[in-house]
């Protein structure tokens, strides 16, 4: 059987742009730069000279010692540098799929090559080969291996080609974006919006794929870390540990489970178990400019990172730390000029061992911690500092990781970890909270006390690879989870002002609740990645949750698949279809004991005029929120190192919580019920383009609808709460942006310069009119959209040689919204104001050193 050459695809571009986000005179820009690119990539194939064949054999061995053949595995040929002919040779190197007899052949230039090979659980590689001047033919057999210990756990910075086997869309951020990419907050989470389909929303939470921040998964290094109570993502990581971070959407993969929306999986890097090295960066503080003169430090955010074996080849260790102190100011809101800042101030710590223990066996434990204060949380151009809250957080996770190769091939992973998150929500000054219809005053109405805990212990077992009918990789485990919820919830009284600063309106609550609540989790899963033949993987999965409130026994099946449509190996198929149980966070049964409401409007006159005192009541028993989604998917190489995606998912969630006031015959509820809705779809192209091996560029579009009820339970009963609620609606979700295009680059230029550019561009969000009981005039979130925004961030960096060291540095520069586009996050939209339909607070353009110092 002939071999199939194919490439492998991560990371990618987005390709159109919708007219409502450019103008015409710019539409047939990318049409241009793709022929630029074929034509480029045309004449570099058409220099290649094909001088000899090299015969690759990849196959496995048995427990009983016999061997068996391994179709469908990616084999890469990669050139040698220095060897004869080097110059002949593609720098970015070959790669083929083994067929059915599991040999792969190639058509080479002469010189010497380090041919590698891969499936799905396996790897193995070759000595190095070379072949004469003269040409002929060379033959390599490589033995496959169970590909468990590894010295490092990062994903590569440069993957190339298409992948053939894996049928879920997913989108990546590899350790040299991490690196490069211009990123304000030096979090990992805020390069998350590089990838198509995830957005940072008005509430400044990220939204991945038309999901609740609430709806969404977390891992690090597959161990869960969301806050048990709120079901956020809760833990602080120095970005420098960081080695990529991954969003599946819709994964068919049974081993992902709770969440009904999209996950990230986070994996932080090794301990070098071979030499020191190390970084230092941010150690100069940046002085704090206001109103003409400087008033103290705006912020100090050192890093200090260290990796270093202990036992040289065996045991290795990395520390990193990081202190931010970081004052952010709220521009174009008309807040007094040192009265308008936000704060911020944080210690992250992160310790790793790594320990090859041997051949076979591997394990890491980590430990973070990651306390933090944030100071005037909500502040906006409508609420001054003294009415906002401060949000005090702690805690720290412990992990350890063990994985085992037995005889046979097969690998078993265990994963234990303890994790706490203690959250403060303090009010910055006393009294009466009140909303007015140009400011607020008094003090936040809520404060918080949580304490959490959560224990995990999870175990997988990846079954050495069967054949039958194809080759099959299975794998099955359990998760068992405790989580445990301790604390207290005091809300005050508020006031809602209107026109000449009347009373229209008061709330009051009932006495403070004091909670504890325990819950436990059970999963387990099986999954089989099904290798038909070479060019047809199916993923077989099923998933089992039940959790100790909801009290289901919740199956989900799943289906999954990717085809080669194309001999030539280039054109990849893949989608499928998943059910998706999510949690129920520990802060959903607390609502029956949460403090009531009483709501009292007031005529003109100063009398009453209506009275509500709301009982709280659950409709019905506690069930887990589930979606349906699935996706199709086709990705294709049109010339070497040329890359698009055309794809379109679908997501249909049920049973979100839903809060809601109900004024019926026998009493006025607001009520807590299973009866939420929403629905994601998302058409993406994408386009990516890789010269060299250092030089990127990725463009994107993505069209997308987000619609659901609006009155989720977090929205009102978060960290931060909210006092005002009024009957439920259903229409676009507040972060829902119909168009986004976004290009991001990282490009080398001579003077040895790494430029990474990003460009984003998106629709506004939408909004709301209310009047001055501050009920809503005319159907939510459809009176209107935010100005369209868009911002072009930059960072340039160089490497350099320190004097009279031999130590080296990064020096460069980073500036953000480099046009100084208006992206305002406020409007006035209470009719009543003079300034109604005026927007504010947006972040003008900024300019910012970055020096690093390796060792």
């Amino acid at each position: 059987m002939n071999p199939k050459p194919k490439s492998e695809m991560t990371d990618y571009f987005r390709l159109a742009l919708a007219k409502e986000l450019r103008p015409a005179s710019m539409r047939r820009a990318p049409i241009l730069w793709l022929l630029a690119f074929w034509l480029l990539s045309g004449v570099l194939l058409a220099q290649e000279t094909t001088t000899g064949k090299l015969e690759v054999e990849v196959f496995g061995v048995d427990p009983t010692g016999e061997r068996y053949y391994v179709p469908g595995a990616k084999v890469a040929v990669t050139p040698v540098l220095g060897s004869p002919d080097a110059e002949k040779q593609s720098p970015a190197g070959r790669e083929s799929l083994a067929d059915a007899s599991g040999k792969a052949v190639f058509a080479v230039p002469s010189g010497c090559y380090q041919v590698t090979a891969t499936s799905e659980g396996l790897k193995g590689q070759g000595e190095e080969i070379c072949l004469p001047t003269s040409g002929g033919v060379a033959s390599l057999p490589i033995e496959m291996k169970l590909d468990v210990v590894k010295e490092s756990m990062e994903v590569s910075d440069t993957q190339e080609g298409l992948d053939t086997t894996e049928s879920s869309a997913s989108g990546t951020v590899e350790s040299s974006t991490i690196e490069h990419a211009p990123n304000a907050n030096e979090r990992f989470e805020s390069l998350l919006p590089m990838l198509p389909g995830v957005v940072r929303g008005p509430d400044g939470l990220i939204n991945m794929k038309g999901a609740r921040a609430t709806q969404s998964g977390a891992l690090v290094n597959s161990s869960n870390v969301t806050d048990p109570v709120m079901g956020v993502s809760a833990i602080n990581l120095p970005i420098d540990v960081v080695s990529s971070v991954r969003v599946l959407a819709n994964p068919y993969d049974s081993e992902y489970g709770k969440f009904a929306g999209a996950i990230s999986t986070v994996t932080t890097k090794s301990s070098d178990l071979n030499k020191f090295h190390g970084s230092l960066q941010n150690f100069v503080a940046r002085p704090k400019h206001r109103d003409g003169s400087f008033h103290g430090i705006e912020a100090f955010t050192p890093r200090l990172t260290l990796s270093t074996p202990l036992i040289k080849g065996r045991v290795g260790v990395t520390q990193s730390l990081e202190y931010r102190y970081v004052r952010t100011e709220l521009e174009g809101t008309g807040l007094p000029p040192l009265q308008r800042d936000t704060g911020l101030e944080s210690f992250d710590s992160f310790t790793r061992l790594d320990f090859k223990i041997n051949d076979r066996h591997a394990a890491a434990f980590n430990l973070s911690f990651y306390p933090q204060k944030l100071e005037y949380v909500g502040l906006n151009t409508f609420t001054p500092q003294p009415s906002t809250p401060d949000l005090r957080q702690r805690g720290y996770m412990l992990s350890s990781e063990d994985m085992y190769t037995f005889n046979s091939g097969a690998l078993l992973e265990s994963r234990l970890s303890v994790k706490t998150f203690d959250a403060d929500l303090k009010a910055n000054s006393v009294g009466l909270f009140q909303r007015e219809i140009e400011t607020t005053e008094g003090g936040f109405f809520n404060r918080q006390d949580r304490d959490s805990l959560r224990f995990e212990a999870s175990e997988s077992y990846h079954f050495a690879p069967m054949q039958a009918l194809g080759q099959h990789q299975l794998k099955t485990g359990f998760t068992f989870a405790r989580n445990s919820y301790q604390g207290n919830q005091i809300f005050d009284s508020v006031e809602i002002l209107g026109v000449s600063n009347r009373l229209v309106e008061r709330i009051d609550f009932s006495a403070p609740a004091a909670l504890d609540i325990d819950q436990n989790e059970y999963a387990f899963f099986l999954q089989n990645k099904w290798s038909v033949r070479p060019g047809l993987t199916v993923d077989l999965g099923l998933r089992f949750d039940r959790d100790s409130i909801a009290e289901q026994n919740n199956f989900a099946p799943r289906l999954g698949f990717a085809y080669l449509l194309t001999k030539d190996n280039k054109t990849v198929l893949r989608g499928g279809v998943g059910l998706f149980y999510d949690r129920v966070n520990l802060n959903i049964p607390s609502f029956p004991i949460l403090p009531a409401r009483t709501e009292i409007r007031f005529a003109p006159s100063g009398s009453v005029t209506e009275k509500w005192a709301y009982q709280h009541r659950l409709l019905g028993p506690i069930q887990n929120p589930r979606s349906v989604g699935w996706s199709l998917q086709l990705d294709r190489e049109i010339i070497q190192s040329l890359f698009l995606r055309l794809g379109y998912q679908q997501r249909n969630t049920t049973r979100n919580f839903l809060v809601n006031p109900d004024r019926i015959a026998e009493g006025d509820f607001l009520t807590l019920s299973n009866s939420g809705r929403d629905r994601y779809r998302e058409f993406e192209a994408t386009a990516r383009y890789r010269l060299g091996e250092k030089t990127h560029l990725t463009a994107s579009y993505v069209r997308a609808s987000a619609v659901g009820d609006l009155n989720d339970f977090n929205s009102f009963f978060g960290n931060v709460a909210q006092a005002v609620i009024r009957p439920n609606e259903r229409s676009q979700l507040s972060f829902n942006a119909p168009n986004r295009f976004l290009f991001w680059a990282e490009i080398q230029t001579p003077f040895k310069l790494t430029v990474s550019p990003v460009l984003d561009i998106h629709s506004g969000f939408p909004y709301s009119v209310v009047n001055e009981q501050l009920d809503f005039v005319g159907a939510r979130n459809q009176a209107g959209r935010f100005p369209r925004f868009t911002t072009l961030d930059l960072e340039v960096l160089r490497q350099v040689k320190l004097p009279f060291t031999k130590r080296k540095a990064r020096i460069g520069v980073r500036t953000f919204n480099l046009f100084n586009s208006f992206n305002p996050v406020d409007m006035q939209n209470n009719l009543a104001s003079s300034r109604f339909g005026t927007f504010f607070n947006s972040k003008d353009f900024q300019i910012r050193g970055k020096f690093v110092i390796d060792f």
